[in-house]
């Protein structure tokens, strides 16, 4: 695996190849249960990859629950990028308004 910095003066070093994890879960309908999230997040991590991608609305927000048990045994090694949005849950809530 081969690293880069991320940003110009931010000193941090991640994997230049990023795990999508949109498909961690399955709260869309289909994606991968748990335990193919784990082989895929595994594979991953032997393979040297440390820069994951994310988002609340992945899988209705199963796709970050997965991703933050996945990482927590070793969070200091991985830097996970993520973005938020309103309207990505099935119903409303206090984010939203009524």
């Amino acid at each position: 695996m081969r690293y880069t910095t991320f940003g110009l003066r931010t000193g941090l070093r991640v994997s230049e190849y990023a795990l999508g994890t949109a498909n961690f879960g399955t709260g869309w309908g289909a994606g991968a249960e748990p335990d193919e999230a784990r082989r895929i997040f595994d594979r991953f991590a032997e393979a040297g990859g440390t820069f994951l991608d994310s988002a609340d609305g992945y899988q209705f927000g199963e796709s970050e629950e997965l991703t933050g048990k996945l990482i927590s045994a070793d969070r200091e090694h991985f830097v996970l990028a993520t973005k938020f949005s309103l309207g990505a849950t099935t119903g409303r809530d206090r984010t939203q308004g009524s």
